[in-house]
């Protein structure tokens, strides 16, 4: 009976060993596969896989989304200034978490933001003269593109499945499509021949939505193919179906000898067609080669949409159920580099089309854009350097003298002789900008 116990400690203790160095070979197998394939989250590549000039690009983004926010906030006080007190509450929208103060942003840019105190003490921010004139310019080209603004949020609608989109969902277009503050309470009531505002259908749901009054059969083309005809627009009577169409690509210079190993696989994919953006796409099925490019094409069309050819992912990501897009979004936009080239930087993550930008402009700029480049010229900060001409001098002037010690309501001085954000495409560091091995499994079939 003890050896009979004693054998069966024996398997026992076997066993458990055995299982252990189980677990341990899976564990090892596992991170041996870890660390044999690539990982497609963006924030995993290093710094040697970015391409710089659309990260420039992010990072003027970034600094020009905060000066347009503060524009907003005070066109919308009645005398357009506000206490810094009372800014603080936007601190959220504005991105600039604390300890960061306000106050020293605004000291950046004197030629744009007037900072005074009252007899109290309590410290006010304004608008200087040139900073109202630029308001000014801004609204005069909204309303001047406003027909055009129109189009592009009818054909949003035209590509959604119900043909309607919710309100809310919209207002993170309002910038991208050149939207007036004013989109949601009284733009969408102008335009009763394209759309209109309905409320919900369901009684649990609160939300608002627009929705498509008329099919246009003119507007049912994608950017795209209008490329391909010329710019011509097309007839009354067309119907959006199967397209053949290639999307435009851009590759770094460095990627030419790799690219020509995987040059079947990307012609294989360019040849296959796919549906258009403005057809009924119920009938696909999720995870199919038909079902990803019909949405990498309408990734590209929305893109095309924007001003700047440039979203935040978010805004993608909201309507994936409307416009039917694979829940894995983002692994398709990285799959898919030679269209698309996704920036990390920041707490949201922002997708380019490649093709619209030479270096870290546009090769085409709308008239916003050209404002808002206007706008950028007159930020200015306090520095030691006479020149601000690499990534990293960018990230810096958003944190650099951002954590200064005084309160926001001590004695302000701002220098009135602060410099321009002067030149941002110098010289960056010679690295290869990513890797091919990460995303070649885009082409597989």
């Amino acid at each position: 009976m003890l050896n009979l116990i004693g054998k069966r400690g024996c398997f026992s203790a076997e066993l458990n060993t055995s299982i252990a160095f189980l677990f341990i070979d899976s564990s090892a197998i596992l991170q041996l596969h870890r660390s044999m394939t690539t990982s497609k989250r963006v924030q995993d590549r290093s710094k040697k896989k970015r391409v710089h000039d659309l990260e420039i690009a992010t990072e003027k983004h970034k600094i020009l989304s905060k000066v347009l926010l503060i524009f907003e906030v005070l066109k919308q006080e009645p005398q357009k200034i506000i206490s810094i007190r009372e800014l603080d509450q936007y601190r959220r929208q504005i991105n600039l978490p604390k300890p960061h103060k306000i106050s020293a942003f605004l000291r950046k840019s004197p030629k744009l933001f007037e900072l005074y105190k009252d007899h109290r003490g309590i410290l006010w921010c304004g608008m200087t003269k040139e900073a109202e004139d630029l308001v000014q310019e801004e609204e005069a080209i909204i309303e001047q593109q406003s027909d055009k603004a129109a189009e592009l949020v009818t054909r949003m609608l035209m590509m959604s499945m119900d043909k309607r989109l919710a309100l809310d969902k919209i207002v993170h277009f309002r910038r991208d499509l050149g939207l007036p503050m004013d989109f949601r309470n009284h733009w969408v009531h102008r335009f009763p021949e394209y759309f209109r505002v309905v409320h919900p259908f369901k009684p649990y749901d609160e939300s608002e939505y627009l929705e498509l009054v008329n099919w246009r059969s003119s507007w049912a083309m994608t950017e795209l193919e209008r490329k391909a005809l010329g710019g011509m627009q097309a007839p009354d009577d067309h119907v959006a179906g199967l397209l053949s169409l290639s999307f435009p690509m851009k590759f770094p210079p460095d990627y030419k000898q790799v690219l020509s190993r995987y040059k079947g696989k990307i012609e294989n994919f360019q040849k296959r067609e796919y549906l258009s953006p403005y057809a009924d796409a119920r009938e696909l099925k999720a995870g199919t080669l038909e079902f990803n490019k019909r949405a990498v094409a309408v990734m590209h069309e929305l893109l095309s949409f924007t001003i700047e050819k440039r979203l935040v992912t978010d805004y993608l990501t909201h309507f994936r159920r409307e416009f039917v897009m694979p829940q894995k979004l983002m692994r398709l936009l990285l799959k898919h580099f030679g269209m698309f080239y996704v920036s990390e930087r920041g707490k949201r993550f922002h997708v380019f089309l490649n093709s619209a930008y030479e270096g870290s402009e546009l090769s085409e700029k709308h008239p916003l854009t050209v404002w808002r480049e206007k706008v950028l010229s007159f930020v200015g900060y306090r520095r030691k350097k006479e020149t601000m001409d690499t990534l990293k001098d960018l990230q810096e002037f958003v944190d650099d003298d951002l954590l200064e010690n005084e309160s926001e309501d001590e004695r302000v001085q701002v220098e009135n002789n602060e410099h321009s954000m002067g030149s941002l495409e110098g010289d960056l560091e010679d690295e290869s900008e990513m890797e091919i091995n990460e995303v070649y499994s885009a082409y597989r079939e």
